[in-house]
């Protein structure tokens, strides 16, 4: 009797917390949602380090172990409050803060001599629309910072350069409500609004939902 094949494989990646925190959105998802089938989608969930130095050798070494089919990888951004959908990663290296083994690197590239930035492979605006359809808030981003988040997203889809045919993305999430005190800016969100919503988006991505063409530029 022949063996079934095994499903197509989703890495979902999230960081360890980072600057002083002692929990992070992206991983607390990425776990949850760890082993679960998404459409036709195995979930393997990965953490990676919150380290100039590391988080793109260790982004490296799970797209080898698990060579998926699709990537969505995850972030805090503490500042805001929806789920942000990012279009757009920089070759661009500059931090604000020291990442967690105390490195600050100042205006560098990513990859030298790699393109000045990327658009994801995320169908962007169509995740947005059904996030907000079942009523998360969510939004569509132009920029995802220059720390490791946008360190991982442009080293990604660099990498994805040479898998064709493999998709893959960033969305960063809001903060958690035990995260409050530490940014007041920003509403926070329940991790169960923020686990459906990268379920919603990685369900998309997986059945291949076309993009929509409608505006969400932005002039400011």
């Amino acid at each position: 009797m022949a063996r079934a094949s095994a499903p197509p494989v989703l890495l979902l990646t999230g960081f360890e917390p980072f600057d002083g925190e002692t929990v992070n959105p992206s991983w607390e998802v990425t776990r949850a949602l760890q082993g679960q089938r998404l459409g036709a989608a195995a979930v393997a969930a990965v953490q990676l380090p919150c380290a100039f130095a590391t988080a793109l050798p260790a982004l490296q070494a799970a797209l080898d172990a698990h060579r998926p089919h699709w990537v969505l990888a995850l972030g805090l951004a503490g500042s805001r409050s929806a789920i942000s959908v990012e279009r757009v990663a920089v070759n661009l290296v500059d931090a604000r803060i020291p990442d967690n083994a105390g490195a600050q690197p100042v205006d560098q590239p990513v990859v030298d001599g790699g393109p000045a930035a990327y658009f994801t492979g995320l169908p962007a605006k169509a995740i947005v629309a059904r996030l907000q359809q079942v009523s998360l808030a969510a939004e569509l981003s132009h920029s995802a910072g220059s720390f490791v988040c946008n360190q991982v997203f442009y080293g990604l889809m660099h990498a994805l350069e040479r898998h064709p045919g493999v998709v893959g993305g960033f969305i960063h999430l809001p903060p958690l409500p035990e995260q409050a005190d530490r940014h007041p800016a920003a509403r926070p969100m329940a991790l169960a609004d923020q686990v459906q919503g990268v379920r919603e988006a990685a369900a998309l991505l997986v059945a291949g939902a076309a993009e929509l063409h409608r505006p969400g530029g932005r002039i400011d």
